[in-house]
């Protein structure tokens, strides 16, 4: 019985992520009533494990990683090593921008844990040699980019990265210096200070290849670019960002490894295996956690159990606490918006790995999003949008091709957009912009109804610059997609839209009146005016 309510946890859970005190509650209640380590038991504490770290590392950023440590080090990091280069490696080959977090998340493990530091570099430099003989560009530029952020904490010696070099630049490709580019660029700062002479090497051959010409002209002009870069002294290129020089130079573990050597990867680590020693390999790693963390954190990870025993009467409120029911289902609060924090990082992902709007249209609508969460997928696709240096069309297919599928993206576009005017002062003027330019391809296309044009009034007591900005942009994308005479049809043709474009088109007031045909008459688009000027003569005659 005792089984099938660990079982039941770790499968109501699916792929969510569980904290781990609750996980090690699950699996302390199975461990006290079993009382053995039988097979079935270690399986579903690996099971336990593997989600749990999965979730500590997926949920990892600059802001909370003194938070995720102490609760990595509470799992069993030995047993479970290969779990996370694993983990670590996949989460960071999705999310090239976090690397220096996993970087600095590794470094600080290697200083407690240097063999789970050197597990990730084996694998690393494994995974680089043979992305390189497979022509495997992307997970070249991963496993570079991984090795670079751990030289510059120190995990890796820098003889490994000037080595990666030269075999990059030996025979140069436009895909090989384009990596070789990349690579310098995120290491180029700690080379130029720990290895001066060989770092002027690598530049000096960056610069005959550039004088000869063996490279198509973009890649060329990436080297131009790092050339600049290394002028300006890395400057947008730090050794270690901001926020994760966590690690003390006296702590600091450095392993030597080659891009030569004879590497044992030890992959039989990523699967399970039952361990004759189990319960005395948990006991050893329980004192080695108490070393590294202190009794202070153990006593507070397990205080909330402990007070629950105190009296009979809190006994409801363990369960509460713990979230096992007496049929042994579990239910999951998630207080720390981890589940939001993942759902937006998979559709961002999602989004950025697709071809085309109708490959991304396909993969969201794959994707199962929990009831009443349509409108985060909505807000992604425009934060995305707001994102780029310009304005991307991809985007905004993409919005109408979801519009146009079910009505409910179409409501949550349209929920979007009052939302968006509303603090559109928030915005600088190239996010405005492309925010703007996504919304005028809606109306254009139909995509959300026009009756959400209700939320402008264009009057000077009820308008900001920014909103100005916005409407001009919004209207001059909708003038160039459907052209002036379809845009006046759809404006004063349609009765059943009247009502909601009376404060684009005041008449109430003069004053509001002159004040709207000014801003329409500035951007081009006086001919939408002529019915707010007639309306004004015949409101002067009369007076």
């Amino acid at each position: 019985m005792t089984f099938q309510i660990a079982r039941m946890a770790l499968t109501k859970a699916g792929g969510a992520y569980i904290p781990p005190h609750r996980l090690r509650a699950i699996m302390g209640e199975t461990a006290a009533l079993q009382g053995n380590a039988s097979p079935e038991f270690q399986r579903l504490s690996w099971d336990a494990l593997r989600k749990s770290i999965n979730g500590l590392i997926n949920k990892v950023n600059v802001a909370n990683i003194k938070q995720i440590v102490p609760e990595l080090f509470q799992e069993n990091l030995i047993r479970a090593r290969g779990l996370y280069c694993r983990s670590i490696m996949r989460a960071q080959a999705a999310s090239l921008p976090f690397t220096p977090v996993f970087a600095a998340l590794t470094a600080i493990i290697n200083t407690k844990l240097p063999q789970v530091g050197e597990l990730l570099l084996t694998r690393l430099v494994s995974q680089f040699r043979r992305s390189f003989k497979r022509n495997d560009k992307p997970s070249c530029v991963a496993t570079s980019t991984f090795i670079a952020q751990l030289v510059n904490q120190q995990v890796a010696h820098e003889l490994l990265v000037l080595q990666m070099l030269v075999l990059l630049l030996e025979h140069p490709t436009g895909d090989s210096v384009e990596i070789a580019v990349g690579l310098m660029r995120e290491v180029g700062a700690f080379l130029a200070e720990a290895a001066p002479k060989a770092n002027n090497g690598v530049f000096e051959r960056f610069r005959a290849i550039l004088h000869e010409g063996q490279v198509e002209k973009r890649v060329q002009y990436m080297i131009e670019v790092l050339f600049q870069v290394r002028r300006e002294k890395f400057k947008d290129n730090p050794i270690i960002p901001e926020g994760l020089d966590l690690v003390e130079e006296d702590d600091m573990i450095t392993h030597r490894i080659s891009l030569d050597d004879e590497l044992v990867t030890q992959d039989t680590l990523n699967i399970f295996k039952f361990d004759p020693n189990f319960l005395e390999n948990e006991e050893k790693y329980k004192e080695m956690k108490r070393e590294i963390l202190g009794d202070s954190d153990e006593e507070s990870g397990s205080g909330s159990e402990e007070s629950g025993s105190e009296e009979d009467d809190d006994e409801d409120e363990e369960d509460v606490e713990t979230g096992i029911a007496a049929d042994g289902t579990v239910q999951i609060h998630d207080q720390t918006e981890t589940n939001m924090v993942n759902l937006r990082r998979t559709i961002y992902l999602t989004i950025m790995s697709a071809l085309d709007f109708e490959e991304a249209v396909h993969k969201l609508l794959k994707m199962q999003l929990p009831p009443g969460k349509e409108s985060e997928l909505c807000n992604m696709v425009i934060e995305c949008c707001s994102q780029e240096r310009s304005y991307n069309k991809f985007y905004g297919l993409m919005a109408e091709r979801l519009c146009k599928i079910n009505r409910v993206w179409s409501i949550g576009f349209e929920g979007c957009f009052r939302t968006y005017y509303d603090t559109i002062h928030r915005y600088e003027t190239n996010r405005l912009r492309n925010i703007a330019k996504l919304f005028g391809h809606l109306l254009a296309s139909d995509g959300i109804p026009w009756s959400c044009l209700d939320v402008i009034r264009m009057t000077e007591d009820d308008t900001t610059s920014s909103s100005r900005i916005f409407t001009k942009i919004m209207f001059q994308e909708m003038l160039e997609e459907m052209g002036l005479p379809k845009l006046k049809r759809k404006l004063f043709e349609d009765a059943a839209l009247q009502p909601f474009l009376e404060g684009i088109f005041p008449k109430d007031h003069p004053k509001n009146t002159r004040f709207s045909i000014n801003f329409f008459t500035s951007i081009g688009l006086g001919a939408l005016t002529e019915d707010m000027r007639e309306h004004l003569k015949v409101s002067i005659c009369t007076c």
